[in-house]
């Protein structure tokens, strides 16, 4: 590693270091981070190490210290976070340990090719997310982490009626098609007869009155049930379909502990233009509210209100959860993305409902469709949660959503 990438390696370390243990940086001389190295900086910081941690710390030191390695340990690297959103724990807190990797890791990942960088997704995914949300100070330089380009399945096209096949008919369940066609064919044989055999038009007459009649009858039965099939399956895929729901981004300005329930945290969440609602998660297990402030969110704001514990929740945040529920993330939209702005799917592009009818259980019916794709992708039924900025997305890989 060049000198100076490994001298930005390090005031980067100790500076987001300190951040994170809430010490101040100025304490550290720049004599000291010039001196010393990768391991003795950090346990000048950290002064209580677990052997966890201190296996990540030999890996940082090996990994500046040893040219033509690098690739072999970005491999080793890339093959531990496949399972896992930060280096230690079941969570997604970064730990001392994601900060000393990523501060060495960091100055030979920004010079790698495009290809290169392609060899590594666990690793980019893993930096884009250490990155956002720790502070290395100014020393290095975020890595510019191409996001997936996304090409949405195409939904079949609407047949027009005057396209369909003239002979082709859906047959209704209980329906005799064939005896139907058979009475048809009868009818119009006998009047081809009574054509060339005309009766007296007293025996005519009544005789045609009754065949119309009965073929008039005979008909609108089954034409009814035709008729309905269709409109009760288009109402059944509407209530299953993502469109319905009002998806936003928002900003959550202030959260505190729910007053009556340890699980619950309350947030006060801001979807732009003055419109601030309140919301209740069952987030306290995994977050802090201090860490939940000012951070970006997606919800649903079109739920139907109503009390948690006493305390009134007029939203629900998305979150993407590991398949045993140790890890829990609000799904984060990308940089840029305008507050109050709904979030679209491609072929999806109905109204939503003014107010979700609980009775109707719609949310149990689209939710089983909401997940995370390998590259932490939200997605329903594989089409991304899109914003104007691009789509949203969790470090959680693989996850439902709910």
């Amino acid at each position: 590693m060049a000198a100076a990438d490994l001298a930005g390696s390090k005031r980067a370390m100790v500076y987001a270091l300190c951040k994170h243990l809430s010490l101040d940086p100025s304490t550290i001389s720049s004599a000291n981070i010039e001196e010393g190295d990768i391991a003795t900086l950090f346990s000048h910081i950290v002064k209580s190490v677990e052997d966890e941690v201190l296996k990540w710390v030999e890996f940082s030191s090996n990994f500046v210290g040893k040219c033509g390695e690098q690739h072999a340990l970005l491999n080793n690297l890339n093959e531990d976070l496949s399972q896992k959103s930060v280096l230690l724990g079941n969570g997604f807190k970064p730990s001392v340990a994601d900060i000393a990797v990523f501060a060495t890791v960091q100055a030979i990942v920004s010079h790698l090719g495009e290809n290169e960088l392609q060899k590594y997704p666990h690793v980019l995914r893993w930096m884009d997310y250490i990155q956002n949300i720790v502070d290395f100070g100014t020393a290095i330089q975020k890595i510019n982490v191409t996001k997936s380009v996304f090409d949405p399945p195409s939904l079949p096209k609407k047949a027009d009626k005057g396209d369909a096949d003239p002979s082709s008919k859906k047959v209704v369940p209980g329906q005799n098609s064939v005896g139907k066609s058979d009475a048809t064919i009868d009818s119009k044989k006998a009047a081809v007869e009574n054509k060339a055999n005309p009766t007296p038009a007293k025996n005519d007459k009544p005789s045609g009155d009754k065949k119309k009649g009965q073929d008039k009858s005979a008909g609108k039965p089954n034409e009814g049930v035709a008729d309905k099939a269709p409109q009760k399956t288009a109402e059944k895929d509407s209530e299953c379909n993502v469109s319905i729901l009002n998806i936003q981004v928002g900003l959550i300005r202030k959260a505190w502990k729910h007053p009556s329930a340890d699980s619950l945290l309350v947030e006060e969440i801001d979807l732009g233009d003055g419109n601030v609602r309140q919301v209740v998660s069952g987030l306290a297990k995994y977050f802090s509210p201090e860490e939940l402030v000012n951070r970006h969110v997606v919800l649903i704001t079109n739920v139907k209100p109503g009390k948690l514990r006493d305390v009134m929740s007029a939203g629900l945040v998305l979150c993407a959860s590991n398949q045993d529920h140790t890890v829990v993330e609000p799904l984060i939209p990308p940089e840029g993305a305008k507050l109050g702005e709904r979030i679209s799917f491609a072929g999806f592009e109905g109204k939503p409902e003014d107010v979700l009818n609980p009775k109707k259980k719609q949310l149990d019916k689209i939710t089983p469709d909401l997940r995370t794709d390998e590259n932490g992708v939200a997605t329903f039924r594989g089409i991304p949660f899109t914003t104007s900025a691009g789509p949203c997305r969790s470090s959680v890989p693989n996850a439902s959503i709910k």
